[in-house]
């Protein structure tokens, strides 16, 4: 598996985190039999979460940028933020010169292309 987004990861460990305080709360209210029973229950449980707990770390390595120091993540957004203001403003500009192209052809009709 490639490069990894956010909202690809699955970080909802609470179902998880609920279930193994189940089957522990049970252990320590049932028979010798059940408990057994309990224990290997919350054990898979716990597995399971270890599991997740491990996938989740691995996707979160292979996010893009997460390589990246605090310092190189504050400039590689200063300089998108520095793309985005002269974007805005190109854009600004292009519609500006649409504009006067209307109001022109508006005015002197004779002259339309």
């Amino acid at each position: 598996m490639g490069s990894v987004s956010v909202e690809d990861i699955d970080v909802d460990f609470l179902a998880l985190i609920y279930d193994i305080i189940k089957c522990v709360e049970r252990e320590n209210t049932e028979s010798a039999q059940a408990k057994r029973s309990e224990f290997q229950e919350s054990s898979q449980k716990i597995q399971e979460f270890h599991r997740k707990l491990d996938v989740t770390r691995d996707q979160i390595r292979k996010l893009p940028g997460i390589d990246y120091s605090k310092e190189d993540q504050i400039k590689k957004l200063e300089a998108l933020r520095k793309q985005l203001v002269l974007k805005k403003k190109l854009l600004q500009k292009y519609k500006d010169m649409c504009a006067l192209e209307g109001v022109k052809q508006y005015l002197n009709p004779s002259n339309a292309n």
